[in-house]
Formats: C-alpha cells, structure tokens, sequence
C-alpha cells in the first residue's frame, strides 16, 4: 500500500511548525482526534457531562470495537483505561503470588514494571528474574527455555522497550508461555499503532497500551486487553459500581467481562479520540504503518551512521521507529535542547527507565528520535543538518 504522505501531513498541521521526531513519547495526533476531543468537550459544556456521555453512548460502545480489531481481539476483552501503566498494573496487581514463585521479565523491562515486581516480590517472597539477552540485544529463547519451570508464574516482557530500538519476539515468547501453561503479560506500549499487533497470533494474555504514543490518541488514554479463559480468575486490585454490582449487604458480583478492570468515571471526550485515533490507524492500515515507519528509522540510522563522533545505539534483530544514539563530547541532554531551539523535538532516555539495561551497556544516556508515518525525508535531512551545526 502506498501511504499518501503529503494528506498525512495536512492531517497534522503542526508539521509545517517544527521537527517531530518524539512519537514514542506523544504522537502529533490528526485532525480528527482533535475535532473528536474538543467537540466533546464543547457538547460537555453546552448540555452537560453526563447528558454529553448519554448523547454519545452508541459511539462509546464502538470504542471496545475499535480496539479488538486493532489488536485481534472480542470486544468483551477490552478495557478502557485511563493509561498504559495503569492498564498494564490492573493485570499484574490482579494476580496471585507467594514465596519462591518466579516472574520472569527482559533486561530491558521498563521502570515502572519493574518497581511493581519489586514491590510485590518485596510483600510476597516472589523472585523476580531477568531473562538474559541474546547476542542481538533481545530476550534470549534459549535462556527463557532454560529458566521455564513449575516456579515461574508469569512471563511480563515489553514488545518494544524505551530505548534501543529492538522488537522483542513476542510471538516465540507466546508460544513458549502458552506451552508451558504461564500467563503471558505483553507491555505493547510502544507497539501498538507502529506495527501490527494480533494478541491471537502472539498468544499473550493480557496486554496493555496508551493512546499517546504511536496510535495519536489523546493523552490519559489507554486500554488492557485480558483473554476471556483468564478474565474469571482475575478480581481486580480495587472495584468501584462500575466494575462489580452490590447484590446484598455482604455481597458483591464483579462483573464478567474485562471492563472490570475499569472505574466508573472516565476521560469521556478521550475515550472517543482514542476511537478516532485507532478509526484512523487502521484506515491507513497498520501494515503499511509499520513500513513507513521502519523505513524512515533504517534512513535516519544511516545518516547518523555517517556522522562523525555519532554512535547509534540501537540493538535487536528486528528494529521498530525508535533511533538512540550518543554524540562524543556532549551529553543527551544538552543534544536534546540544542535540536529543541531549532524547533526539533526528541527526548532522552536515562538508567532511571531502563537500569538493568543501561547498566549492562555501560551508558549514561541516549538521545532518542523516534519517527511515525507522517514524517518525510526532508525532516530526516534537516535533522542531520541541526545535528552537526553544534
């Protein structure tokens, strides 16, 4: 499929303003997530909240739709959350563990993950272990092999981490879980709206998401996918109305699909941006999504390939729309706020996302570019060209 590029950009008017090369941070969403958003907004104030939410029920109801065809997945497997890690805890907090049993996890694992295993290690004697990596940077099948035992509880891996580029096997990692009969928790933080993601084919159980990033939503959006066989033995964390019914004075009833895992209140207007956002995104296709993007990365990997004092840092067999690197003599931060003057925005990676990772490479940080499908080869060159005038 042959992506229009310049009609993606008219789709995003902030293009002709500055450089953005920060979608693995917070996509430019397009025009109609915006309209979506602020129309929302504006109905909200003109009738009211809940008159608004009531106006806009039949349209909030295809949201679920719109996910489970993003990802594979049956409406009554979505949740509407209000982010990624709240998504992604609201799985994790659900489960059960006690001492000696075993969460294994990638050298990569992003902070917040982590901090949660340690915590829940730290109050129930679980043992939290880091699968080693492979010779290209991502989490190694023969180690996971050699580590997959009755102790092991949960498999909870990032598709695409923060930093380093790398596509971590998903697939392989599901087939080996759904073998061996341990839930698979897939963080696709970073994935999802940059490449295809079909939880069937990848055999996760559970897997969370945000809208902000490759997917253009709004900000406080998110979602988390939990497959039906596993919704029964999950009670969440906490329930409000929403997720369970008071049926007695002693009793209560969690309700049986994965808007358990929701509360009763919600970012209404932004639920339905997400909507639009994915509506959009698959109108596009993600295949051809995925090209563009990895095309645009593999471009922008040579060039600063080229550039003398430049180490591109990025690891992994299969790379994705996220481009590290270090400049010799100048640390990330002052890279990312030189490029800032010149209307060029990227953002930093540091030990404090990703400190298993950091620390095995021996790097202090990374300047992180990450580019989407509305990015051209001009901004590409300009880069380049901002980059060495420091």
């Amino acid at each position: 499929m042959t992506m229009d590029i310049a009609a993606l950009r008219r789709d995003t008017p902030a293009c002709a303003s500055f450089v953005h090369f920060n979608n693995a941070g917070a996509s430019l969403p397009p025009a109609v997530v915006v309209d979506t958003v602020v129309e929302h907004l504006r109905r909200e104030a003109a009738v009211g909240g809940y008159e608004a939410q009531a106006e806009a029920a039949a349209r909030l109801e295809a949201v679920y739709g719109s996910v489970a065809r993003l990802i594979g997945a049956d409406p009554g497997e979505i949740a509407l959350i209000e982010n990624a890690t709240r998504a992604w805890d609201m799985a994790f907090y659900s489960l059960r563990f006690g001492p000696g049993d075993r969460i294994l996890t990638a050298q990569a694992e992003y902070a917040s993950n982590y901090i949660a295993f340690l915590q829940v290690a730290r109050r129930t004697g679980a043992e939290i272990v880091p699968v080693p990596s492979d010779e290209s940077g991502a989490v190694s099948l023969s180690e996971l092999d050699r580590l997959l035992d009755e102790r092991v509880k949960l498999i909870a891996i990032t598709h695409v981490p923060t930093n380093g580029g790398l596509i971590n096997p998903a697939e392989a990692i599901g087939r080996r879980a759904r073998a061996a009969g341990v839930p698979f928790l897939l963080d696709a933080c970073q994935s999802v709206g940059q490449m295809p993601v079909d939880v069937e084919a990848i055999g996760c159980d559970m897997l969370s998401a945000t809208g902000r990033k490759y997917l253009r939503g709004p900000r406080g959006t998110g979602f988390l996918y939990v497959r039906r066989a596993l919704l029964e033995r999950l009670e969440p964390p906490f329930l409000d109305l929403h997720a369970a019914r008071w049926t007695a004075p002693d009793r209560y009833e969690v309700r049986p699909d994965a808007r358990r895992f929701e509360s009763w209140e919600g970012y209404i207007a932004g639920r339905l941006g997400l909507g639009a956002a994915i509506d959009y995104a698959l109108g596009l296709g993600l295949p051809a999504i995925r090209d563009r993007v990895v095309a645009l990365a593999e471009r922008l990997r040579a060039r600063l390939a080229e550039f003398p004092g430049v180490t591109v840092r990025d690891v992994g067999a299969e790379r994705c729309g996220i481009v590290t690197f270090t400049r010799a003599g100048e640390d990330a931060a002052a890279v990312k706020a030189r490029l800032g003057a010149q209307a060029i925005h990227v953002s930093v990676s540091t030990a404090a996302g990703t400190l298993l990772d950091f620390e095995a490479r021996g790097i202090p940080d990374l300047v992180r570019a990450s580019v989407h499908c509305y990015n051209d080869e001009p901004e590409i060159d300009r880069f380049v060209a901002a980059l060495a005038s420091g």
